[in-house]
């Protein structure tokens, strides 16, 4: 019976996993569809639809998924979506902001304030608290891509703002509006990233207890759920000691 338990086990989180997964790959592909739909089928041509590839193939989203996203932006019975920007307040009065892609906007903000509610929070008006926040690019390599110093003298030559170096990679930041421009320079010099996408930065934090973390946590895990969110960024501040424990649970 235990081993019979185990194997069920393992099937279940492999189908959460599985589950998981293909929710990732249709935001993706939500992206790509809109990308294209804005822009042009050509990544060469449409900066947003090459960084979206980019981000697909970070997720290692199969070529064809990302061909057949691209092809169903060209049909005529393509859905409209509209980018959409929520922001409000979480348990302990973190700031919270969440991107989403709607062809519904009343479906969409309905439910995103109600995850809101269930955990304690309030939303609020656009810009309550996007000030708190930096809208930058971010950049990441691998180690492998280069030494400190090399990363540092292709991102300064590509007209990117910072880079952060470590034994998990290279972070690079630049302005939002060069993002694109920044990351293509950087695509020349280093090769391919792991990702390359816009990004709500905290420029200021609110620490937080265990307790309040959990909440934010599960409160952030609840907004990720809906298929319309695209990302869900906080300036919710704890101990590393902390979080590992409640990302482990």
């Amino acid at each position: 019976m235990a081993g019979h338990s185990q194997f069920k086990n393992i099937m279940h989180r492999k189908g959460r996993q599985d589950a998981a997964r293909s929710k990732l790959f249709a935001k993706l592909a939500r992206e790509i569809t809109v990308s294209v739909k804005h822009g042009a089928a050509d990544p060469t041509m449409n900066p947003r639809l090459r960084l979206a590839i980019q981000a697909a193939r970070a997720e290692n989203m199969p070529k064809d998924n990302i061909e057949r996203a691209i092809k169903k932006a060209a049909g005529a019975d393509t859905e409209n979506y509209e980018s959409m920007r929520y922001e409000g307040y979480g348990p302990g009065g973190v700031a919270v902001i969440v991107e989403a892609l709607t062809n519904n906007r009343n479906r969409t903000g309905g439910a995103i304030r109600a995850v809101f509610t269930k955990y304690g929070g309030n939303l609020g008006a656009t810009g309550a608290v996007s000030h708190m926040f930096a809208h930058v690019g971010e950049i990441v390599y691998p180690p492998a891509a280069g030494s400190a110093d090399a990363v540092l003298e292709a991102a300064i030559e590509a007209g990117a703002d910072d880079v952060v170096s470590n034994d998990t990679g290279h972070t690079i930041t630049c302005a939002f509006e060069d993002l694109a421009a920044v990351s293509g320079a950087l695509l020349a010099k280093l090769g391919e990233a792991t990702s390359a996408k816009a990004i709500w930065r905290p420029a200021q934090t609110t620490a937080v207890d265990e307790e309040k973390a959990a909440a934010i946590l599960k409160m952030i895990a609840g907004l990720e759920e809906d298929d319309d969110v695209q990302s869900v960024y906080s300036n919710f501040e704890v101990s590393d000691a902390v979080l590992a424990k409640l990302t482990a649970a």
